[in-house]
């Protein structure tokens, strides 16, 4: 990917705060879709897109909200942040991101309670897969 960076994961909760401080104005970013892959057994990888003045922590939030409820999907109430890779071109907004889906709070520091995020995500005007 041209100008793509490794970024840590942003909180959910500044992300899903600034998608919803940003709804109700003119040009307000568009969520674009998610496609979404199983790798290996836990492994997930989710391709998002956004546009309509999206920034970078909206296009994280919106990944990890597709990543909540995959895990929710799948009968698991977890997901852990592996990576995401991001790439802007002409203020449209890509990502790749990578995270496993347990039954049990997995351990590291980036680890997402799916049924939270999820309803987090639906309070805040996010999609969810």
């Amino acid at each position: 990917m041209r100008g793509a960076l490794l970024l840590p994961l942003v909180a959910l909760a500044a992300g899903c705060a600034e998608a919803d401080a940003s709804a109700g104005r003119e040009g307000a970013p568009r969520h674009d879709g998610v496609e979404t892959r199983l790798l290996d057994g836990d492994l997930v990888n989710f391709h998002v897109a956004m546009s309509g003045g999206a920034k970078a922590e909206d296009v994280i939030a919106y990944a990890e909200c597709a990543a909540a409820q995959y895990a929710l999907i799948r009968g698991y109430g977890f997901a852990r942040h592996v990576r995401t890779q991001l790439d802007e071109s002409a203020g449209n907004w890509r990502a790749d991101a990578v995270y496993t889906i347990s039954p049990a709070l997995p351990e590291g520091l980036r680890t997402i309670d799916a049924e939270v995020t999820v309803q987090n995500c639906g309070l805040n005007g996010i999609p969810t897969v």
